[in-house]
């Protein structure tokens, strides 16, 4: 599944971008794989979005040259009187890299300086054209620190996706990694061979709908609302080969999961969940160490468990690493007079922000 992504010839661009709407599902994810780009900024994850209140836009930044110098899954949700609507791009956009020199960047879709100015202010005035509304947000899959030069930008105060996380780094190899983690950790996934538990990727809609009889029982022992049934079975039809759910299994049911999705270059993770049967084989560490070894095989070259807060969820995600990671947060352009009270004083749209982040 993993490519090297394309590089852009070096120094300027040489004049504006071009904005086209792509209307291609195929080509539109030839492009996102071909630079690098994150799992959410697939086509399938825009048609799961689309199936509820949001709207999809896949934009195409061109170079002077003929060649992209980025892509943009906007996602457009309309929001009540006067804030009309809001723009959002989930962990992008993506762009072109320009030295191919630093392979790291490249997989990460993070470009040069002047082609991420590029390609952010020409998004923004995109949506500021054909959407309005009370403004754009952006959450790049860039690291903290990145520049970005965008007028009018702000760190948005309400977050959609997390900032803080851990990501694993794919080209180490499983010896490496397994190095890092904690103790109890290692000896779990250790463990799982000889435990009666069989690990695999799910595959069946039917056995995708026993795995979420087990995020229901997780949800209701930990107080969390979940999405209903179709919007799960969506991720697994619209996602395809791009949806990467792995389970544990005893006696044939399934007692645990992880539930990412993946580009070329970038495993992400979406849900998990376990049962009391889980619990007691300690299925957990084995159900994620799987998919992150599938994800190698793939090619991949990240593994971004998606979050870290102050809870035992992401205690026991840090158990398989000993660093955490920064991505550069949520970057808002307002659009509208309407914005401070959007973020600020509105219960109404803390509501809002609130149901977008979901589970």
């Amino acid at each position: 599944m993993s490519v090297l992504p394309p590089v852009l010839p070096s120094g300027p661009l040489a004049g504006p971008l071009t904005v086209d709407v792509v209307t291609d599902p195929a080509a539109w994810d030839r492009e996102v794989l071909a630079l690098g780009g994150h799992p959410l900024q697939l086509w399938g994850w825009g048609e799961v979005k689309a199936a509820g209140a949001w709207r999809a836009h896949r934009l195409r930044l061109t170079a002077p040259d003929g060649r992209a110098a980025g892509l943009a899954q906007v996602l457009v949700r309309p929001l009540p009187a006067q804030f009309k609507a809001l723009s959002y791009v989930p962990r992008g956009p993506v762009v072109a890299h320009r030295d191919a020199d630093d392979t790291r960047t490249v997989v990460y879709g993070v470009g040069d300086d002047e082609s991420r100015a590029a390609v952010t202010q020409a998004v923004t005035e995109w949506c500021r054209t054909h959407v309005g509304g009370v403004g754009l947000t952006l959450e790049p899959d860039w690291p903290a620190g990145t520049r970005i030069d965008l007028p009018g930008r702000r760190y948005a105060p309400n977050t959609i996706l997390y900032p803080s996380t851990l990501i694993l780094d794919l080209t180490k190899s499983a010896d490496q990694l397994q190095a890092a983690m904690g103790k109890s950790t290692r000896y779990d996934i250790r463990k799982a061979g000889r435990s009666g538990l069989e690990v695999r990727r799910v595959t069946t809609e039917d056995e995708v709908r026993a795995v979420l009889e087990v995020y229901k029982e997780t949800a209701e022992r930990a107080g969390f609302a979940l999405h209903s049934d179709t919007y799960y079975l969506d991720i697994h039809r619209e996602l395809g080969e791009h949806s990467v759910l792995v389970a544990a299994f005893a006696d044939g049911a399934p007692c645990a999961f992880v539930w990412c999705v993946a580009s070329s270059s970038t495993s992400f993770e979406l849900y998990g969940g376990i049962n009391d049967t889980g619990r007691k084989a300690r299925a957990n560490a084995p159900v994620k160490w799987h998919a992150i070894e599938l994800a190698q095989r793939a090619g991949l070259v990240r593994y971004d468990m998606n979050g870290l807060l102050n809870d035992g969820i992401s205690e026991f995600k840090k158990s398989f690493a000993q660093h955490t990671d920064e991505l550069v947060g949520s970057i808002d352009v307002p659009f509208s007079r309407w914005y401070t009270t959007w973020n600020s004083a509105l219960p109404t749209a803390k509501k809002v922000v609130r149901k977008l982040r979901g589970r």
